[in-house]
């Protein structure tokens, strides 16, 4: 039987089997053993596209989107938050970075967690970044819609009707149709290939920074110091929730490690470009937050939708402002849900390549050499999400979502430090091996801020995720019959498994 065919039935140990790392790396034409040329996904990302993917999946969707929800919770001291969640990311963009160079696959966690923890574990990790990135997108969706309205106001006067600006149940909605049109422009993008999704996030990600730019250099001008006092006025337990909720602006940091199939120099460029792009967006965070405290009372900001478009113009007194910011928020928030939607298509194609999940996902078109049958079902899905959901419930269920899987990143390096310390890193988690231990604890500690409901909500995720992989993952598993002594040898050979 050979690696790639399944027993009928997947026996007993398939849930705790590891993928070897030559396996994985000899699927994706990356220097494995058996000598494939991989999956036939096009390279061609570098160093500066490969940041901007992850700049673009990050960049956004807090300023623009959660930022009003955050302020309330914490106050000023918000920017503590930001620094908080930033400190959070960063030991899981070690981690990251570490088993990107090592591992520079498509698939992401859920690869990584496949390689170190097992098919049972990876299969969580998976469940849990449709999650994060699937619900995300449509959450950054639904913010999308905001702006829209934002623009036609200040612009024209006008607004489109409650009932299709809104998603049920929210200032009278009934169905998001914003949120569908942004989804569908990005589906139609990558299809076209991931060269010109690329170029185009580029592009937006360069406006995206300039829009930014604008709202400080505007918001600045009427900072004052007395929007900043007191500080912390709800205390550390503020700070906490504060930075639970805008976590969520740091998803999509890793973008760049779903691309590890269709990056130029994967070894070199991952890793930098996950610490690059955090570094950005942090900074970034920061600087605008403060400009929109120093320029607007806490106080008034969980009122406040499209909460720096109504800044710029309260400042300026007149709607021109508005129209630039908001302008530059529909082509910043777009470049997220492009990015996003991007590493949400990498992740199922690589467990579909795996056998957890139908074929048609790891189908790649000849043409444009992309799932173009996995990103058209994946659109087709966040875009239902997106129009039917509120922001609120989106935001935080894919926090938790995110924070569980970063932690399994961080064991991963762990793992994978102890079981096959001989493979080449061409990055190493500084603080071995305190760094993911702390990243497993910051990510634990704000996943316990988190409220009952989103518990809830994340659990039961988990019941469904269970059952799916019970009746399909684990019966049609391409890994399930191998036994564990076949690649746990530790000598880097890929066998046949014994029959």
């Amino acid at each position: 039987m050979s690696v790639h065919q399944h027993a009928p039935h997947a026996p007993r140990w398939g849930v705790l089997r590891t993928k070897p790392v030559d396996a994985i790396l000899a699927e994706s034409g990356h220097g494995g053993v058996d000598g494939t040329e991989g999956t036939g996904l096009k390279r061609t990302m570098g160093l500066l596209t490969l940041t901007f993917f992850s700049v673009g999946a990050t960049l956004g969707t807090g300023i623009f989107v959660v930022l009003s929800e955050a302020v309330p919770k914490a106050g000023p001291a918000v920017m503590l938050s930001f620094v908080l969640a930033a400190v959070t990311a960063l030991f899981s963009a070690l981690s990251y970075a570490e088993l990107a160079g090592t591992i520079p696959v498509s698939g992401s966690s859920y690869s990584y967690a496949y390689a170190t923890l097992g098919e049972g574990i990876a299969w969580v990790c998976g469940w849990c970044l449709l999650l994060e990135y699937g619900v995300s997108i449509s959450a950054v969706a639904v913010g999308w819609g905001q702006y829209v309205n934002e623009l036609l106001d200040s612009a024209f006067g006008v607004s489109l009707p409650a009932a299709i600006a809104n998603p049920p149940g929210e200032n009278g909605g009934v169905v998001n149709i914003p949120a569908v049109i942004v989804v569908a422009l990005a589906t139609v993008l990558l299809v076209r290939g991931v060269s010109e999704s690329a170029k185009a996030n580029t592009i937006m990600v360069f406006i995206k920074l300039a829009t930014l730019a604008f709202f400080c250099a505007v918001a600045f001008t009427a900072f004052d110091s007395g929007n900043l006092a007191p500080f912390a006025p709800l205390g550390w337990a503020g700070v906490s929730a504060g930075a639970s909720q805008v976590f969520f602006s740091y998803i999509g940091f890793d973008a760049a490690s779903t691309a590890g199939e269709e990056a130029k120099n994967p070894r070199r460029d991952l890793p930098l470009a996950i610490l690059f792009s955090l570094l950005i967006v942090t900074i970034v965070y920061v600087v605008v937050a403060l400009a929109a405290l120093g320029a607007m009372p806490w106080t008034e900001f969980a009122d406040a939708e499209a909460t720096l478009a109504k800044i710029v113009t309260d400042v300026t007194g007149g709607s021109w402002a508005s129209i630039i910011l908001s302008a530059g928020a529909i082509i910043s928030i777009a470049s997220v849900v492009l990015t996003v939607l991007y590493g949400q298509t990498r992740i199922l194609f690589a467990m579909s390549r795996d056998g957890l999940i139908p074929p048609i996902f790891a189908k790649v078109d000849r043409r444009t050499q992309s799932p173009v049958p996995n990103t058209l079902i994946t659109g087709f899905f966040v875009a239902l999400i997106a129009a039917a959901f509120p922001l609120k419930y989106l935001a935080e269920a894919t926090s938790i979502g995110t924070l569980f899987a970063f932690a399994i990143v961080n064991i991963g390096v762990i793992v994978l430090r102890r079981t096959r310390p001989e493979l080449p890193r061409s990055f190493k988690t500084p603080l071995f091996p305190l760094t993911p231990i702390a990243g497993v604890g910051f990510c634990c500690y704000l996943i316990s801020q988190l409220s009952s409901k989103t518990w809830a909500v994340f659990a039961g995720w988990l019941a469904v995720g269970v059952l799916v992989y019970w009746l399909y993952g684990y019966r049609h598993s391409k890994w399930g019959d191998t036994p564990p002594k076949t690649w746990n040898s530790g000598d880097g050979g890929v066998r046949e498994p014994q029959s």
